[in-house]
């Protein structure tokens, strides 16, 4: 038997942590991609961003997948053809990605693995044209949620009496949430990958078709087919990428709640605590933000986000998003691809924003959709917001070029 220890072990600060960068980024096709499974838009996905990182696959020790495969995401790095020693399969909804970047950079951070791939592909349009599946209602009626299923409380009625509950509380108003439709779509216009770049109007969401009080169609996020891919990596294998890093400046992740009842207050999303953790850990303020990315299922889903990431006071967000402050030129630039709501939503979004970012503060958005600031220069610092499930958890990434 070994003998007692007569020192102790290394303590949690002995090991300088590495910072940790964004090295590559990609999409798949995205938009109506009718022929390739969900496993090819993954493939595609992670080819891309490894060419863009212009490193060698051998370098990948790490991969995070969610949503698809009975093992996910052992039978994904499969089909990549890697052998992975470290691994994240969190699923938490459309923060699901946010929330696997904060994982993956503490564990390149601490040592435990060098460079970790994320990707995702999903085919959620194509299979319901085909009638491989249909339209899901809810997440299913077992656990808590039994409780509720029953009663014909669907995913998008979640979204929908929370967003009458700011209004009741607030005075928001209908044409204040069309707003944050019209400026994703005007953001899309400049986007050749969006799948809706045509212009709309207040009226053209006010007028639509009620899905449920108060979101008529333009108020919901779109579905579509796509995949996308992030490559994360340690600080050392900086010198050998073909691009500028983009570096993790602080994360931050919460969870809520499943069942409504047990939701505290409606106007409040568990942003409100990631985005917190995200901005004390980066050591940034919202106002040192040029621009974010924040998941918008729905359009209430971005203007309470705003407003619990501290970017405008509670309560204030109707009339924080009006006048044109979250187009690429506005005060605040969001979503400027599109969004979930006019560029594509193909299930879980999250990683899709984590994408926009870089190429965001890499400066190749293109001359249509790159966000400039008022004395010429790049953005430097970028926000990532995901949120899963019915405000049930979020994930808050802080990106920056230094």
């Amino acid at each position: 038997m070994p003998g007692p220890l007569t020192t102790p072990p290394p303590g949690p600060g002995s090991r300088p942590r590495r910072r940790v960068a964004v090295a590559g980024v990609a999409l798949s096709d995205c938009g109506r991609v009718d022929g390739p499974t969900p496993y090819a838009l993954h493939a595609q996905a992670a080819r891309r961003a490894l060419a863009d990182s212009g490193l060698d696959r051998s370098v990948i020790d790490g991969f995070a997948s969610a949503g698809l495969g009975t093992l996910a995401p052992v039978e994904v790095a499969e089909y990549l053809g890697l052998r992975p020693t470290w691994v994240d399969s969190t699923s938490v909804g459309g923060s699901t990605w946010e929330v696997m970047a904060a994982h993956a950079a503490d564990a390149i951070a601490a040592g435990h693995a060098n460079a970790v791939l994320l990707v995702y592909g999903s085919t959620a349009r194509a299979d319901i044209k085909a009638r491989r599946r249909t339209s899901n209602l809810s997440f299913g009626a077992r656990g808590p949620l039994q409780f509720e299923v029953p009663y014909g409380h669907t995913l998008i009625s979640k979204y929908a009496m929370a967003a009458r509950r700011h209004m009741h509380e607030y005075g928001t108003t209908l044409e204040q949430l069309a707003s944050v439709a019209v400026q994703a779509r005007a953001n899309a216009a400049g986007n050749p990958d969006a799948m809706f770049r045509d212009p709309i109007t207040v009226e053209d969401v006010l007028s639509g078709e009620m899905i449920a009080d108060p979101f008529t169609k333009l108020h919901c996020c779109i579905r579509s087919d796509g995949g996308c891919a992030v490559l994360l990596v340690a600080e050392d294998h900086v010198p050998d990428t073909a691009k500028a890093p983009v570096w993790v400046l602080g994360t931050g992740t919460s969870v809520s709640h499943t069942t409504m009842s047990e939701w505290e207050d409606f106007t409040v999303s568990p942003a409100a605590v990631s985005g917190r953790l995200a901005f004390a850990r980066a050591g940034l303020r919202p106002a040192d933000v040029d621009l974010a990315q924040i998941y918008d299922a729905f359009t209430y889903m971005t203007l309470v986000t705003l407003e619990d990431l501290g970017f405008c006071a509670k309560g204030e967000g109707g009339p924080f998003v009006e006048k044109g402050r979250l187009l690429r030129d506005g005060e605040l630039p969001v979503n400027t691809d599109g969004g979930g709501l006019s560029a594509c939503h193909p299930g879980m979004r999250g990683l899709f924003l984590l994408v926009e970012a870089v190429r965001q503060l890499r400066g190749e958005a293109g001359p249509d959709r790159q966000v400039v600031k008022r004395d010429g220069r790049l953005p430097e610092v970028a926000l990532a917001s995901g949120t899963g499930g019915w405000f049930c958890s979020s994930g808050t990434v802080i990106l920056g070029r230094n």
